[in-house]
């Protein structure tokens, strides 16, 4: 039995990338958007009321780049931004009818990918993967001594 492959990381990577690329190109063609975008008006859609912070600590990036991307998604048309109730630098995001409009556009893409992807790892690894992968998004690795 040969060892398993020890760049995980790597290979995770690799993994992602592709499957970033080919949702980005079936997600643009059915909605519009990218799984960036996806991500962010998926999070929008579940918290409304939402701040950029909060977006940001959510998706796992830093304030700077969800700025970028709230940004090009108002400028859509798909979120708007008003100013939070108690904390007069902050905003709060909400979805708009078309924001709305390009999740259910994107609903039936994302599950066809989801099938994909459950018939290539079969049934049991996709539940796997997608457990072991909730794991990962929380895990933080050890510091140096």
């Amino acid at each position: 039995m040969s060892e398993p492959d020890q760049r995980l990381f790597f290979l995770l990577q690799r993994a992602a990338h592709q499957l970033r690329t080919a949702a980005d190109r079936r997600l643009l063609a059915a909605a519009g958007i990218t799984s960036a975008q996806l991500g962010a008006l998926y999070a929008v859609r579940d918290r409304p009321g939402i701040t950029q912070r909060e977006l940001a600590a959510d998706l796992g990036l830093r304030e700077s780049g969800v700025t970028a991307l709230v940004t090009r998604l108002t400028a859509a048309g798909l979120l708007d931004k008003r100013a939070h109730p108690r904390e007069h630098r902050a905003v709060v995001l909400e979805l708009t009818d078309a924001g709305a409009a390009a999740l259910a556009a994107a609903g039936p893409e994302v599950d066809r990918f989801n099938a994909g992807l459950r018939a290539a790892l079969g049934a049991d690894g996709f539940s796997r993967a997608a457990g072991a992968l909730r794991t990962l998004t929380r895990w933080e690795p050890p510091t140096a001594p």
